[in-house]
Formats: structure tokens, sequence, C-alpha cells
């Protein structure tokens, strides 16, 4: 019950009941985005991570990933993700400064993870053992839970031996995230993968970020891709996706969408889960602790 607990004092003492929210969304839908019911679950709540993005891509860059950790904190989330992507030059990516970056997220009550844009396997399927090094190295440097990243050309050898003696000693657990694109989001790859370590006998020797939203622009669908790969999933990438084709874009889910709160039934409720959807701008906080709020009991 810790979990619940941190959403409902912290949001309390921003002067916002996240609870009442929820509850008035269930009872009355929000006029604003067309929602409707949502069933209000009890008992112990999931973690949630909010990811760095959901502040707003330009505005981390400019100021920082460490001018959001409060705010994060005080929405109730247990988690952040540090997006390598987002950092505005390397010497964010320098060791003292993620130990720096590291000490203040646990300051403030939060794990972490690490997410790196890089692929795990190279256009020809070949690990990209360089990029795995680094990219524990920098994880490890910030002290986070989670090292993830993109699948890339996995093509049939999941190289297993070798991610395990690379990941040895490690403190940050590999997680792999689909895509979107065709390589590296398409589900195939991805039984593909987890059969390759299974016979290699090395069933574990990564996991699974499983993106809700990402399985749409190659053409998934979430729901199957969760029913498949359910037994892999260490952490769930949360979002809404709008638009058509290549102008797809991520959104908040209203509270009842079907599709989220179908393919988080089916998953491991374990598993933490990441806010990976833009805040409304006008109320970082108090959108902040409203979805941390809904997201830990959908």
């Amino acid at each position: 019950m810790r979990a619940v607990r941190r959403v409902f004092a912290s949001c309390t003492v921003l002067g916002i009941s996240s609870m009442a929210w929820v509850q008035r969304e269930a009872h009355h839908p929000s006029q604003a985005n067309g929602t409707g019911s949502i069933p209000v679950k009890k008992g112990k709540m999931t973690d949630i991570v909010i990811v760095a993005s959901a502040f707003g891509m330009d505005r981390v860059r400019q100021e920082g990933h460490s001018a959001f950790i409060a705010t994060a904190a005080a929405s109730g989330a247990t988690g952040f993700e540090v997006r390598r992507e987002l950092f505005a030059s390397e010497a964010e990516a320098a060791p003292d400064a993620l130990a720096a970056l590291g000490a203040q997220l646990a300051s403030h009550g939060l794990w972490s993870v690490f997410s790196t844009p890089a692929n795990l396997y190279t256009e020809t399927g070949a690990l990209d053992a360089d990029a795995l090094r680094g990219a524990l190295a920098e994880a490890d440097a910030l002290g986070a839970r989670f090292v993830k990243f993109q699948l890339g050309g996995f093509a049939g050898d999941a190289h297993a031996a070798e991610i395990v003696a690379l990941s040895s000693g490690a403190r940050a657990r590999v997680v792999v995230e689909n895509g979107q694109l065709p390589v590296g989001g398409a589900l195939a790859q991805f039984r593909g993968l987890f059969d390759a370590l299974a016979t290699a006998g090395m069933p574990d020797a990564l996991g699974m970020t499983f993106d809700i939203g990402n399985w749409q622009w190659p053409g998934e669908a979430p729901l199957d891709c969760a029913q498949v790969l359910a037994p892999h999933v260490e952490y769930i990438h949360c979002k809404a996706v709008a638009g058509e084709g290549a102008r797809r874009f991520a959104t908040a889910p209203a509270p009842n969408d079907p599709l989220v709160t179908g393919v988080l039934a089916v998953l491991p409720q374990h598993a933490p889960r990441g806010i990976e959807f833009p805040f409304d701008a006008a109320d970082l906080a108090g959108d902040a602790c409203r979805r941390v709020a809904w997201l830990a009991i959908a």
C-alpha cells in the first residue's frame, strides 16, 4: 500500500485530489476528451514511472532532466525514465553527471530507467556489443534499474551467451522495446527473439519493454502482441495514439480507453508502467498527479 499512500500524500501537498479526479471521471465523463466510466480497482497499486519526455522533449533538452524530478516525485510516481536522446550535450552522459542525476533521483525517492535510442542488434542481425557495453556503463553510473534498448535488426541469432557475459555484474537489467518501424517493431521478431533465447538455454538473458502505442505504427495489434509476449514483459510504456499513417502521435489515453486497459489486464500486474504521453503543458504538476493516480489502478 506504500504506492497508494504516496500518490495521495504527494498530491494532497499540491492541493490536488487525484482520486477525486479518477472517481469524477468514472461517474461524470469529461466533456473535454469524451471519456466515460472507468473501473476503479482496490488493492495494491503498480509502480508508475514518468518518462522524461512526458514533460515535453524540447523543455527537457533546454532545462535538463533534473528540472522535472521534484514534480515527478510529488506526483506519486515511484520511478523516472531518463532519455539519453534528450541530453543537450555529451557532457550530460559523463559518469559524474549521471551519478549526480542518479543521486538527485534517489534523494526524491525515485528509482530510474535509462533509455538509449541505440539498437541492440545491427542491420545485419549482429549484436551491437559496443552499444551494449556503453549503455550498461551509463546506466550503472546513473544507478538505473533498467537499461532500455530498441530491438533493431534481430534476425534469428540472439547472441544469448554474449549478452549474458556482457551484462554480468551490471546493476541494470537489459530490456528491449518494440519500436515504431517494421524492423524492430514486428511481433514475429520478438517472438523469434524469445524463442531463440529459450533454445540457447538462456531465456532470462534479457526482458522486454512493451510499448502499447508503438505497435500501431507498423500495423500490429497491441492486444494480440500482449497475449503472446506477456511472459517476457518487465516494463510497460503506456500511451494512446492519434492520427493516421506517418502522422500518428502519442496522446494521453482516455481513462476508460479499452485498448490500453485491455492490454494492461493481460500484461504482468507487477510490471512498472511508464507514462509516455505528454502532460498538459499548462498544468504539469496537476496533470502528472492525475495521470499517475489513474494509471496506478488502471
